[in-house]
C-alpha cells in the first residue's frame, strides 16, 4: 500500500517506520473476519483493514476526528456514522490481540503499527479530563506491584460494602504453596510480574515445583511491569523506563549463568521478546535488551523441551479422565506463536481436551482493555464463555493472568493456569 507521508513525517525515522509497516498491506481483508471487534459490530472501521486505512490517512496528514463519544457509550454508539472515522476511538477499542497478524498473508506487523499510531494520535487529539484521569490511575496502580497489592487487599477487606459489579471483580486469595530451592546444576529466572504475585502467587510457585522435577532451580526475579501496558496506552517513555529497570534487575542473574527468563504470563512474554527491537536505538541497553529477548521463554516451551521419561516419567491414564477446555490466550497464539504447545502437554498429562470453537477469538481481557473498555470487554467474555462451556468441561485452563482473572469473574467452573494443573497431576501421580 503506497503512502504519501505528510511533511512532518517525511525524512524522519518514525515516518520511514510507518511507511515500511503500511507498505505490505494490500487491503485484502483476510484479517477482517478474525477481528473480535469487527465480528461484534460488522463495522469496517472496527476491524484491522479499516483501522490501517485510517492510520494511513493520518500519517498522510489528515487530521483525526475530535468528535467525542458519549459519556457511557454502548456498542450501538460504535457503529453509527457520527463516530465512523474517529481514529482515536477505533485505536482504543482495538484489543491488540494480533489475531489479524496470524491470518495476514503479507506479514503486516499490525501490532507495531498500532503502537506508533496510538502514540502519534495521542499527541494530536486531546482527551476529556475524566478519561485522562482514568488512564493515569490504571498506569499508577496496575503497573506497580506494591500499589496493586495494597488496592487488592483493601478491596477484599471492604468486599461486603462494595457494589455487586465491583465485588465480583475482586478474586478470592490464592495460596502459593512451597517454592523449592534445592540446588541444581541448572538455573533459570522467572519474572514475577506486576499483578500476578497478588492475584495468583500459586502460578509461579507451581512452575518452580515443575521445573525442580526437571533438575532446574527457578529463581524469582524482581517484580514489576514489563512495560507493555504503558506502550499500548501511548506512553512510550514510561514503557522504556520499565524496560530499562527490568534489564538492570535481570542482568546480574544473566551474567551469573541463568539459562532462560521464564514467563508464565504470555502477555508479558510477548513484550519481553520485543525488548531487543524496542531498545535497539539505545547504545547502553541495546545489546542487553537483545540478550533478554533471546533467552525469554514461555513456560510451555520449557516443559515441552524438558519433560522426558528420564527426569519425570509418564503419567498413568486415570479411570476418570478430567475434561478441560483450554483457552489459548491471544498473546500465546498470535504474539508468542506457540499455538498447540500447551494442548500437547495437557494431552500427554492424560487430560481430555474438549473442542472449543473460534479458538482465535479474544476473551476481552487484553491488559487494561477490561478496565478501560468495560462494555466491549463484557460482551467479548460472554461470547468466549459460551464457546468454552459448550462441550461441558470440568474446568478451564489458560496461559495468561489477565485471561484467568477476567474469565473467573463469571465462570461457573474453575479457571486455572495450565501449569498449576500439571503440577497437581505430577504430585497426585507420585512423580
Amino acid at each position: 500500500m503506497l503512502s504519501e507521508l505528510a511533511e512532518r513525517y517525511k525524512d524522519t525515522d518514525l515516518g520511514r517506520e510507518a511507511d515500511a509497516l503500511l507498505a505490505p498491506c494490500v487491503q485484502c481483508g483476510q484479517c477482517t473476519f478474525r477481528c473480535p471487534t469487527f465480528r461484534l459490530n460488522d463495522d469496517e472501521w472496527e476491524g484491522p483493514r479499516g483501522r490501517i486505512h485510517l492510520i494511513k490517512k493520518f500519517f498522510e496528514g489528515e487530521e483525526p476526528s475530535r468528535e467525542l463519544l458519549p459519556p457511557a457509550y454502548t456498542l450501538a454508539d460504535l457503529t453509527g456514522k457520527k463516530y465512523g472515522e474517529n481514529l482515536q476511538m477505533h485505536l482504543d477499542t482495538c484489543l491488540t490481540c494480533r489475531s489479524c497478524e496470524t491470518s495476514c498473508p503479507y506479514d503486516v506487523k499490525y501490532g507495531r503499527l498500532l503502537d506508533i499510531a496510538r502514540i502519534e494520535v495521542e499527541k494530536s487529539v486531546p482527551r476529556p479530563l475524566k478519561e485522562k484521569l482514568m488512564r493515569k490511575l490504571v498506569r499508577i496502580f496496575v503497573t506497580n506491584q506494591a500499589r496493586f497489592t495494597t488496592l487488592l487487599q483493601a478491596g477484599r477487606m471492604l468486599r461486603g460494602l462494595l457494589p455487586t459489579g465491583v465485588r465480583t471483580a475482586i478474586p478470592a486469595p490464592r495460596k502459593a504453596g512451597v517454592w523449592p530451592m534445592r540446588e541444581h546444576d541448572r538455573t533459570m529466572i522467572i519474572w514475577q510480574g506486576c499483578v500476578q504475585p497478588a492475584l495468583a502467587p500459586d502460578i509461579n510457585a507451581a512452575t518452580a515445583r515443575v521445573l525442580d522435577r526437571f533438575g532446574i532451580k527457578l529463581i524469582p526475579a524482581s517484580d514489576g511491569c514489563c512495560g507493555a501496558i504503558s506502550l499500548h496506552m501511548a506512553e512510550p517513555e514510561e514503557s522504556r523506563n520499565f524496560m530499562r529497570k527490568n534489564i538492570d534487575a535481570l542482568w546480574p542473574h544473566i551474567e551469573g549463568g541463568a539459562e532462560a527468563l521464564v514467563l508464565t504470563a504470555s502477555g508479558c512474554g510477548t513484550h519481553f521478546r520485543d525488548y531487543g527491537d524496542l531498545l535497539a536505538d539505545e547504545p547502553e541497553y541495546a545489546q542487553k535488551a537483545r540478550r533478554v529477548s533471546e533467552i525469554t521463554r514461555d513456560v510451555a516451551e520449557i516443559v515441552e523441551q524438558e519433560w522426558t521419561d528420564n527426569n519425570v516419567g509418564e503419567i498413568t491414564r486415570p479411570e476418570n479422565v478430567r475434561r478441560i477446555a483450554f483457552q489459548s490466550s491471544c498473546s500465546l497464539q498470535h504474539g508468542e506463536k506457540l499455538n498447540g504447545v500447551v494442548e500437547k502437554i495437557l494431552k500427554r498429562a492424560q487430560f481430555k481436551l474438549v473442542p472449543v470453537n473460534y479458538r482465535f477469538m479474544c476473551c476481552g481481557a487484553a491488559g487494561a482493555f477490561a478496565i478501560l473498555q468495560r462494555p466491549l470487554s463484557k460482551v467479548l467474555r460472554t461470547a468466549k464463555m459460551k464457546t468454552l462451556l459448550a462441550s461441558d468441561p470440568e474446568m478451564i485452563a489458560t496461559a495468561n493472568i489477565g485471561c484467568l482473572t477476567h474469565l473467573s469473574e463469571t465462570s461457573p467452573i474453575p479457571v486455572d493456569h495450565w501449569i498449576e494443573v500439571l503440577d497437581e497431576t505430577f504430585t497426585s501421580s507420585g512423580l
